[in-house]
């Protein structure tokens, strides 16, 4: 019996050193990790849009008339075009438009284009609704017993009015570019010059209301967004528009399709086990190439200072989009993936430029991402532990618009210092366009 028990208490013994020693073992084993970085953000048509509504000096919407004005300010990046819509008040369907492009808010040396710009609008024919005459019409606005009254049109293209007889564009409506005394900033005032001599009819002559319209802020290259010449309405509001001076509809679409597109730089990454190796927080920038990084989108500087850090045991860059040739940035709907090794009490840490600004980073926070949890490795997303950071480098402009960001600016390394030089979070409500998922890969 002693016998036994003396050889179960000896393998009781054996098999706790045998788990310690497959414990450690597995403890000082490296596991391989899976980084999948994606761009969530979207790709959008417009920088900015609005509807301008409320005549100057009135407290509430409506049209205006003789003498009115409508105003509204809005900011916008040099090489950008504004576009803008309101209804030709005395039709079934007719509105002022400028043509796809729009008008240039910056000349060519970058100064703002100022002035009277009421030459680059047309009257158009949005072919929704059977033409009357104009001004005595009983499907027109001012006369029609309810909106979205009247036959449609036999004609439901888009296309320029060439009735004879009207008012030319400039005797109906005054447009005026302004700078509003900041850097980006704009100021519009659309002025009804008509009187009651403007328009002459069959009953008489009458003056040309013109109604609360849309207005939105685009690359010139994106010059069919309101309408194509020649083909139907796109059924996105201008019919509620051009037959009611209501550009609600048309406005809430534009909205769905306006914000800054934020392309993700090439991300520098490292495994370590003790301090951040890119930044601390409430410290000036390390002289480790998180500046190159933050302004320019350059990890190159960032890689080499990881890669010779005491405290990291892997470092890298991804640049290649999944599925691209060659190097690049990371566009909305994108992924970058890499690879790493990490033991036990090792933290993922990484870093890529929010390129629609002048030194802002996403990265990890001080601790960075632990690749284990109790000895069994994280997998999933970890995205909640990605926050936007501010480098402290270079003065912020607005998002998107200022011209020392990297889609903008001429050179690298441009713009005035930041007077605020402490890496710190990014003062900003935009949403997060980042997502970071842990896969570990099984042997």
């Amino acid at each position: 019996m002693f016998r036994r028990i003396h050889k179960t208490l000896l393998f009781v013994v054996l098999s706790a050193v045998l788990a310690t020693a497959c414990q450690k073992f597995h403890h000082g084993k490296a596991t391989r990790f899976k980084i999948t970085i994606q761009n969530t953000g979207k790709i959008y048509k417009m920088i900015k849009s609005g509807a301008f509504t409320t005549p100057v000096g009135s407290s509430g919407a409506g049209a205006i008339g003789p003498g009115q004005s409508y105003e509204f300010t809005f900011t916008a990046p040099v090489g950008s075009n504004l576009s803008l819509a309101t209804m030709f008040v005395q039709s079934n369907d007719w509105f002022y438009s400028t043509d796809g492009t729009g008008i240039p808010l910056y000349n060519a040396d970058g100064s703002k284009m100022t002035g009277d710009v009421t030459s680059y609008f047309k009257l158009y024919d949005a072919g929704t609704e059977a033409d009357q005459e104009p001004g005595t019409g009983s499907n027109q606005a001012p006369r029609q017993t309810a909106p979205n009254t009247g036959p449609a049109d036999p004609n439901n293209m888009v296309r320029l009015v060439t009735a004879s007889g009207l008012p030319s564009v400039d005797q109906v409506i005054k447009v005026t570019l302004m700078s509003d005394g900041t850097t980006y900033g704009f100021k519009v005032r659309i002025t009804d010059v008509s009187d009651s001599m403007t328009l002459n009819t069959s009953k008489g002559s009458v003056a040309v209301p013109v109604s609360p319209g849309v207005w939105f802020v685009h690359d010139p290259s994106n010059n069919t967004l309101l309408f194509t010449l020649g083909k139907p309405d796109y059924g996105m509001g201008l019919e509620s528009l051009a037959e009611d001076g209501n550009p609600s509809t048309l406005a809430a679409n534009l909205a769905k399709e306006t914000g800054i597109t934020v392309p993700l730089s090439p991300t520098a990454y490292a495994v370590f086990n003790g301090y951040n190796p890119i930044f601390m927080a409430g410290k000036p920038a390390m002289d480790n190439g998180l500046e190159s990084l933050a302004e320019d989108g350059n990890p190159a500087m960032l890689k080499t200072a990881l890669q010779s850090d005491k405290q990291v045991s892997g470092a890298g860059v991804a640049d290649t989009p999944d599925g691209a040739s060659s190097p690049g940035v990371l566009l909305p709907g994108h992924t970058y993936q890499f690879t790493v090794d990490a033991k036990e009490g090792d933290r993922l840490t990484l870093a890529t430029m929010f390129a629609q600004s002048n030194d802002w980073f996403y990265s990890t926070g001080m601790n960075g991402i632990p690749f284990f949890n109790k000895g069994v490795p994280v997998s999933g997303d970890v995205s909640s532990q990605i926050d936007l950071w501010d480098a402290g480098t270079e003065a912020n402009e607005e998002p998107g618009i200022g011209s020392n960001q990297a889609p903008r600016q001429p050179a690298p390394n441009t713009g005035p210092a930041d007077p605020n030089n402490l890496v710190r979070m990014a003062n900003t409500t935009l949403p997060k366009v980042i997502k970071v998922t842990i896969t570990p890969i099984m042997p």
